[in-house]
């Protein structure tokens, strides 16, 4: 279990601190993650990588020279904000055109795709390579939809080098593409990881049991096995990664050469790796392999979990080159990178964002202190239903909504309390509260209701009270909005299923003549039934996709975190 913390709410934002005041000679703090603390004698294609915090080295260790620009760091196993990513790939950007690349995970995504949308529009080329190398979370004919794992050092890598050597964004993006389709990875763990705070590992493995095919968010594994040997499980990475069906195209195995990354994923011990190192290069070999430039150790973590994946980078004579190509980073040294070309950077750069307070109404500022004072309960109720949401997620996911659901509740309702302070109108505090969600509890879900509060505060407005047809048209065009961002509808299980029917249900009984307080009453009773009947659903989004029959039977978190607010809202609306 993690042992070390102060407030476990503040545990990544102080990590961050420690990290950049330990390795100041590589990065400095940006708002929203780290960027590099130096810069060459000529301007590179910036390589931005980042996810959620808990995985080190993966993602800051991994910026300096010939490696990464910057790394956007979301919350613990939560992706980075949109804000954030834009801040960092400002910071890190000189002109060149950047690259994002990150693991492929939902939340990770939105997040990116947004910063990237907002970058372009700037005028900055933008470009994005997921990483897809974990065979096991979805098929060989659709690598797509893979999500990443420890594959991230491999294909970071690659790419940092295509830059550090002067390759435009199109070659840079180019190799990064390369990297992704050449790297395959799975892993295994014997134990769960504990999030700090927490009194229970996000999932569990029985004695003697090994779950396979897990991800490093705390995702339980898609198999289950019985633990084996040191070789026998060197055998059975060798068996599913030297499967005729991963193996890249263009490549066959006899006489190839491979990278193998073998990766302890928080507590099994560098000893125990090399157990499993001695009989897994025996088995590769056997096959006609030769491996070049081994790699046994922590790469990408998640906490304390007990497992171990491997990754194996199928090299080319290009790839060969840029892999042994020099890197000089807090996790990652290779060759001989020449500091004295470097350049420092100012390290004291804005790490907060501005606030911007227009003018408002003293309609819509009272307005403003009674969503103030809603977000206030809302977090009260989100704090006390915390542990029930998080039990929902972890049966088929990773077990941490009820903790991002706290992190975005908090930071909403103190934001709403900032801002009502400084004259803030409805719609002002609503968009301003709609960022501090999104970049405090990141993940899918804090994306979407970052998207959700933004939408209502853009037609609320500063000027008037809302009226109940704003309102109505207000929680429409949010609807739309996260069925638009997340790529969803209902049915698909998720919180739009719940979304959805409020909106409809509120802005049918606002229309037949309902007051705003009833109509809303009646809308979230709709939304908590409708939350109720995903239970019969199977998901189709998300990181519960890959566990499929496991969610059955069980409702959605998303949708009942989005209906218990709903329905607080509602009573505390019809108190007042």
């Amino acid at each position: 279990m993690t042992r070390l913390w102060n407030d476990p709410s503040d545990f990544a934002d102080e990590m961050v601190v420690g990290f950049v005041r330990a390795n100041g000679r590589y990065v400095r703090q940006v708002y929203g993650g780290v960027a590099r603390s130096t810069a060459g004698p000529e301007p590179e294609v910036a390589v931005v990588i980042g996810g959620g915090s808990g995985h080190y080295p993966a993602f800051a260790g991994l910026v300096g020279p010939g490696l990464a620009h910057g790394a956007a760091m979301g919350n613990l196993f939560a992706s980075p904000s949109a804000h954030q990513v834009e801040s960092v790939v400002r910071a890190s950007e000189r002109g060149r055109g950047v690259l994002l690349s990150y693991g492929n995970y939902a939340g990770d995504v939105l997040h990116f795709d947004e910063a990237q949308e907002a970058l372009r529009a700037d005028g900055i080329d933008c470009r994005t390579v997921t990483v897809t190398d974990d065979i096991f979370s979805a098929p060989a004919d659709d690598q797509a939809g893979r999500r990443g794992i420890a594959g991230d050092l491999t294909v970071f890598k690659l790419a940092g080098a295509a830059a550090a050597r002067g390759d435009d964004i199109d070659g840079v993006e180019r190799v990064a593409r390369l990297a992704n389709e050449r790297t395959r990875s799975m892993g295994v763990a014997f134990s769960g990881c504990t999030l700090p705070g927490a009194e229970e590992p996000l999932f569990s493995v029985p004695e003697g049991r090994m779950a396979v095919g897990l991800g490093i968010h705390g995702e339980p594994g898609l198999d289950e096995t019985d633990i084996p040997t040191a070789a026998g499980l060197a055998e059975l990475f060798v068996e599913c990664l030297l499967d005729d069906a991963e193996i890249p195209d263009g490549v066959t195995a006899q006489g190839a050469r491979v990278v193998p990354v073998l990766n302890g994923l928080g507590s099994v011990k560098a000893e125990e790796l090399f157990v499993v190192y001695a009989r897994l290069a025996d088995l590769a070999e056997e096959r006609g392999l030769t491996l070049v430039d081994p790699q046994v150790g922590e790469f990408c973590t998640s906490f304390d979990m007990a497992g171990v994946s491997l990754t194996l980078l199928w090299l080319d004579d290009e790839l060969e080159q840029l892999w042994s190509a020099p890197a000089d980073t807090p996790a990652w040294r290779s060759g001989a990178v020449d500091t004295a070309a470097l350049t420092a950077l100012d390290p004291d750069a804005d790490v907060e964002p501005e606030r911007t307070i227009g003018p408002a109404s003293d309609a819509s500022r009272e307005a403003a202190h009674v969503i103030a004072d809603l977000l206030v309960a809302v977090r009260d109720v989100v704090d006390e239903h915390a542990d029930e949401l998080g039990r929902l997620d972890a049966i088929a996911g990773d077990g941490d909504h009820g903790i991002g659901m706290q992190r975005g509740a908090r930071a909403a309702a103190d934001e709403a309390a900032t801002v009502v302070e400084l004259g803030a109108g409805a719609g002002t505090l609503l968009t301003n509260v709609a960022d501090a969600w999104a970049d405090h509890a990141g993940g899918t879900s804090g994306a979407l209701w970052g998207v959700l509060l933004r939408a209502l505060g853009e037609r609320v407005g500063d000027d008037e009270t809302p009226s109940g047809a704003t309102l109505a048209d207000a929680l429409t065009a949010a609807s739309d909005a996260v069925k638009e961002h997340g790529r969803s509808d209902v049915g698909d299980k998720t919180m739009v299923d719940a979304l959805v029917p409020l909106a409809a249900t509120f802005a049918e009984a606002v229309s037949a003549g309902k007051d705003p307080a009833a109509a809303f009453t009646t809308a979230a009773e709709a939304a908590s039934r409708a939350a109720d009947e995903t239970a019969d659903l199977l998901p189709h989004k998300g990181r519960a996709r890959s566990h499929g029959e496991k969610s059955r039977g069980t409702a959605d978190p998303g949708a009942v975190s989005l209906a218990l607010i709903a329905t607080t809202v509602a009573d505390r609306h019809r108190r007042s």
